[in-house]
């Protein structure tokens, strides 16, 4: 999320993939008034790899649930490849989710009665494309090497091996962006050096990568790292 300066990977409006202005969050509890986030603005841009950090409570789960389509803005603009995420009916908001953003979760969500190449799958169940489907998500596993794995349940894999299939899953639709939460906190030192050296490819081939996370060694391996405290956004 660029407040600033240009990214190294990538620069100019034209490589935004998502762009937010004065970006406002609200939610009421009883009669009060929470206001989550306060007026951010940022853009995120192709082949870039950015960390969110900050303290419990910040926002960091508001704004990655608004980068993903999940939730919209109370106020303010945020535009995802182009398209204000305001104006978008929930279906056509759920087609841009499918489109352009890809999502890696801290507990891997795997679904435990299929195999690793049939988890990578689920996003394209619908599109009745089996064949192309199954070669897809057999190459994805090759790429990030599982390709000895593609039969193996989730109960059979290491927790490295399940978050290599879980970036494998993200990436089935061809997103311009994956959004990653806490993506290295259930995994030790080496494992998550594998995980961010995989992320790390993604963005050499033009995906971007947002991370929301606690852990500081994450941005060390990030083009560009940000703090979100009290619901405000600063670069770090």
């Amino acid at each position: 999320m660029k407040t600033a300066s240009a990214s190294s990977k990538a620069a100019g409006a034209d490589a935004r993939v998502i762009d937010g202005t004065n970006v406002v969050k609200e939610y009421q509890t009883g009669a009060e008034t929470v206001r989550a986030l306060k007026g951010l603005d940022f853009h995120i841009d192709r082949g870039e790899f950015v960390s969110i950090v900050g303290p419990s409570g910040s926002g960091k789960s508001t704004l990655l649930n608004i980068l993903g389509l999940l939730d919209i803005p109370t106020s303010g603009t945020v535009l995802v490849d182009g398209n204000d995420v305001s104006a978008l009916s929930e279906t056509a908001a759920t087609r841009l989710r499918k489109r352009v953003i890809g999502f890696v979760f801290q507990s891997f969500y795997l679904i435990p009665t299929l195999t690793a190449r049939e988890n990578v799958e689920v996003p394209r169940l619908l599109d009745r494309k089996p064949k192309e489907t199954t070669a897809r998500a057999t190459d994805l596993l090759e790429r990030v090497g599982l390709g000895d794995r593609l039969d193996h349940y989730p109960n059979e894999l290491s927790g490295g091996q399940k978050q290599r299939v879980a970036i494998a899953r993200s990436l089935i639709n061809d997103p311009q962006i994956v959004l990653a939460d806490e993506p290295t906190g259930n995994l030790d030192r080496e494992t998550g050096d594998q995980i961010l050296d995989e992320f790390d490819r993604i963005t050499d081939e033009g995906v971007a990568v947002v991370t929301v996370t606690h852990d500081d060694y994450v941005s060390e391996f990030a083009d560009r790292t940000v703090e979100l405290v009290d619901g405000r956004l600063s670069d770090v």
